[in-house]
């Protein structure tokens, strides 16, 4: 038995599913979760419509504005996921390393320019003609193909400090440092998050992640408060503060989600989005669900991200090799954590942030990234297993 599926406790004696079963719950599960993102792609078409027509009337004096670049952005995006749902997942286990460093590359240019004056406030993004590139979206789905590939080849001393968690944690904080720096602290943290549940599950000893949290928590909480507007943000989500716009974009939030009540306001008759919330297209677009279609709309979209996350669980669970199943498990997590984070934001949960709900805000980057990874999901749902591991890339333990 392989360390990594006796660490990840799928393989418990007596609980090993049959291939015959495992091929077909794989395939149940890749099959639902394609309808779910379908599903979660139309809501979106409707909604960023339907919130974001008097703000692109506003801004670009085209009420279609946002609905026919989200329409383009959803075929391309099932598109994304089609065309990777039929090539083999493996070519990411032998592309990781460089497609990991390519993206600290990209992300390092960004810092470069902005530090030379050549890129003015955050440097997020790289324009490609009509359209921007968000590179943390990109740099994430390299961690994480790159994390499934070194968990699994070091899975026979994964415990190891210096073989293993230290080569893991530098890669870890060499990107996260280079997207707080951007400066994007939101999706910064996300990342380091997933990097952690991703070195947990894969088996690092716990030990050597409590040690890392001690002094790396105090330290991302000196940052978070070092710029004014995250300060501001804090202090109007636990006391209201005296930020009046951030307390004003919770406060139309909250109406928003009582105006829909159980039903909803129906399509289109939504009050707030009518210039009162902000980003009601983008980082609020669940405040414009919760009005229009009401609380059962709401919790709809809350069962979809739900069966979303067991599907995903289910492929993983029983995928054909250890880099399939920490892929699964990175793509999963990373999908459903923006979505209960955009959700939370959303109901004032958490304090205000700029994460999109996957698939479903307005956005081309993220909707293609998370395309990317559903059709490498489906991917993994499709392979059969073999018995054996591919073979190991990695030449020395030591190896990122």
């Amino acid at each position: 038995m392989n360390r990594s599926d006796d660490t990840f406790g799928m393989r418990a004696a007596g609980k090993v599913p049959s291939t015959g079963q495992a091929l077909e719950a794989k395939s149940i599960a890749g099959k639902l979760l394609l309808l779910i993102v379908v599903l979660l792609m139309c809501i979106g078409v409707v909604v960023v419509y339907s919130s974001g027509a008097g703000w692109a009337q506003r801004k670009f004096s085209n009420p279609e504005y946002f609905l026919w670049r989200q329409v383009f952005f959803t075929f391309l995006g099932l598109g994304t996921v089609i065309a990777f749902s039929s090539i083999d997942y493996q070519i990411f286990r032998k592309l990781s390393k460089f497609l990991l460093f390519f993206s600290i590359f990209l992300l390092a240019g960004l810092l470069f320019f902005k530090f030379i004056g050549v890129i003015k406030g955050a440097a997020r993004w790289i324009p490609l003609g009509p359209v921007s590139f968000q590179v943390s979206d990109f740099a994430k789905y390299a961690l994480i193909f790159h994390f499934a590939k070194l968990i699994t080849d070091k899975r026979d001393f994964i415990k190891d400090l210096n073989e293993s968690y230290y080569p893991l944690l530098t890669l870890l904080l060499s990107v996260v440092a280079l997207i707080a720096f951007a400066p994007n602290f939101s999706t910064a943290s996300l990342v380091a998050t997933i990097g952690f549940i991703l070195m947990f599950l894969g088996g690092v000893k716990i030990k050597h992640l409590l040690v890392t949290a001690i002094p790396l928590i105090p330290a991302a909480a000196v940052f978070a408060v070092a710029q004014p507007y995250r300060v501001a943000r804090l202090l109007s989500f636990f006391n209201g503060g005296d930020e009046q716009q951030l307390s004003y974009q919770v406060r139309q939030a909250l109406i928003g989600l009582g105006n829909g009540g159980l039903f909803g306001l129906g399509i289109g008759e939504s009050k707030q989005r009518e210039l009162f919330l902000p980003l009601s297209y983008n980082d609020f677009v669940f405040v414009i669900i919760g009005e229009e279609f009401g609380f059962i709309g709401a919790v709809a979209v809350l069962v979809l991200f739900a069966a979303f996350f067991i599907c995903g669980l289910i492929i993983a669970k029983n995928a054909a090799d250890g880099f399939g199943r920490f892929a699964a498990l990175g793509i999963t997590i990373t999908i459903v954590m923006y979505a209960f984070i955009n959700i939370a934001v959303a109901s004032n949960v958490l304090p205000t942030t700029g994460v999109p709900l996957p698939f479903i805000s307005y956005g081309g980057t993220a909707l293609l990234f998370n395309s990317l990874g559903v059709g490498v999901l489906i991917s993994i749902s499709r392979k059969r297993n073999t018995g054996a591991e591919p073979s190991s890339d990695t030449a020395s333990g030591g190896s990122v």
